[in-house]
């Protein structure tokens, strides 16, 4: 029997008592599963912190001291969630003292950037797992207190071989498929922790930020899993952020094109990553909510390869803030032949990704994540490219998109979203600075004015969805 895998994320472990849901939803499976489990909420974040902390107070009594603080607030938290969920006072003891060799573990890191002043890619990779170490280990633990068969693999025990590219590492299959499904194989559940990999020579990658559904799908991928179950405290993917809009509608079923697009221009259910190792597999994506545990095991939503196109076309309305625009004037940029390439090679060389670029005669706007604005501007500022008169930057925007199969393909109503769209923002008074479409057949997007995202978001669900 093929198995499933079960990811729960960092919103699922807010508690000391969220363990008790996750196990409940565990028992309701009644089958091994594969578990990847994200670091408890918020864990992650505070790593990130001391580690530049460490870096920012190197070689000072006062930052070591704040490093080891650090891991006490962590061996108080884990030994409050061990008293929450293991009542057998010898297993509790046991498990606290495995806790404590990972937490010495991430201590001698910690101090070893102060020793050395500096935070190797390879160190900061390293500090960053341990909030999913932690978790599993926990997990796996309290789901044998239970009388649950399981037991805990870590990526580099099992293989989960990456492309060696700290921070935000890929998957390598060729590597990684045979030794993962035979590791992960056997009748019992068995407890992962998601985030990172381990390159060839072992040193652990992160698969970036919210990278643990990027695990879960490669691990699915590599087991031929059943199906990727994604926990959430969520409905699944709704029309529109429920934050932002009145009664969003459920979606029931998208296809991968379409949730990674979602995914992409801000939807957070899932990483934007995640259907990319599933992608040519036929595994499905379910979300579930875990604060509805009447609904047992009946997904919200299904992800999956099924394209199907609307009456209405558009099934959801995303927005997000995480862009800015860097722009290269001059009168004949759009014209010049091997401006651009030499832009994409410079920003290649600082590690900086682009998300789109839209050009015209006289400007090049290359569409970028916000935080890596500044060190994209310096980079080309000071290439001094040849046609390029002025470098300018904007912050001070964000993404709309309408994301539905048929939204550039569509007949009649479908050939007309993306003009739909930009005229319902314009008409509600937004300030769009541009508008695209036709570089996904699933999604349109315009950008607007930073402060205009949550306006523009109502009147484009408004226009598609009604209210």
């Amino acid at each position: 029997m093929k198995k499933i895998v079960v990811k729960f994320g960092g919103s699922n472990l807010r508690q000391p008592q969220d363990i008790d849901r996750v196990i409940n939803v565990v028992q309701t499976y009644n089958r091994p599963l594969v578990l990847v489990v994200s670091a408890f909420y918020g864990i992650t974040n505070a790593l990130i912190a001391c580690v530049q902390s460490a870096k920012e107070g190197a070689g000072t009594k006062a930052a070591l001291a704040d490093s080891r603080d650090y891991t006490q607030t962590l061996r108080a938290l884990k030994k409050e969630i061990l008293e929450a969920n293991i009542k057998d006072v010898e297993h509790r003891a046991r498990t606290e003292k495995a806790l404590g060799v990972r937490l010495d573990q991430l201590e001698r890191y910690l101090t070893g950037i102060h020793c050395i002043g500096d935070v190797p890619t390879f160190v900061n990779d390293a500090i960053l797992s341990y909030g999913e170490r932690l978790s599993s280990l926990l997990l796996t633990e309290v789901l044998l207190s239970r009388g649950i068969k399981a037991r805990e693999a870590l990526p580099e025990d099992i293989g989960l071989i990456t492309d060696g590219i700290f921070g935000n590492s890929a998957c390598d299959f060729a590597a990684s498929t045979s030794s993962v499904a035979k590791a992960l194989s056997g009748d019992e559940t068995i407890v992962v922790p998601g985030f990172y990999g381990v390159d060839r020579d072992g040193k652990t990658t992160l698969f970036g930020r919210g990278g643990s559904d990027y695990s879960a799908a490669s691990i699915a991928r590599c087991i031929g899993a059943e199906s990727l179950d994604v926990w959430k405290d969520v409905d699944g993917f709704l029309s529109a952020d429920p934050g932002s809009v009145k009664a969003p509608r459920s979606t029931a079923q998208l296809n991968y094109l379409e949730a990674a697009e979602l995914s992409y221009f801000g939807a957070k259910i899932l990483h934007p990553r995640t259907v990319e190792p599933l992608f040519d597999q036929d595994i499905p994506i379910r979300i579930l909510n875990i604060t509805k545990p009447e609904r047992g095991l009946l997904p919200y939503t299904i992800i999956n390869a099924e394209r199907t196109v609307t009456r209405d076309v558009v099934k959801s309305v995303s927005a997000t803030e995480d862009v800015a625009i860097l722009k290269l004037h001059g009168p004949g940029v759009g014209f010049k032949p091997g401006i651009l390439a030499q832009v994409t090679n410079t920003l290649d060389q600082h590690d900086i990704n682009i998300k789109s670029v839209l050009t015209a005669q006289t400007a090049i706007n290359i569409l970028l994540a916000r935080d890596h604005l500044e060190a994209a501007y310096a980079a080309v500022a000071e290439h001094h490219l040849a046609g390029v008169v002025e470098v300018s930057k904007d912050d001070q925007v964000a993404i709309v998109a309408v994301v539905g199969d048929g939204v550039l393909l569509a007949s009649d109503v479908g050939s007309a979203i993306a003009s739909r769209a930009l005229s319902a923002a314009l008409a509600g008074g937004v300030r769009v600075n541009l508008a695209a479409a036709g570089a996904s057949e699933v999604a349109a997007y315009m950008l607007v004015h930073q402060d205009d995202k949550k306006l523009a978001l109502q009147l484009v669900h408004a226009e598609f969805f009604g209210g």
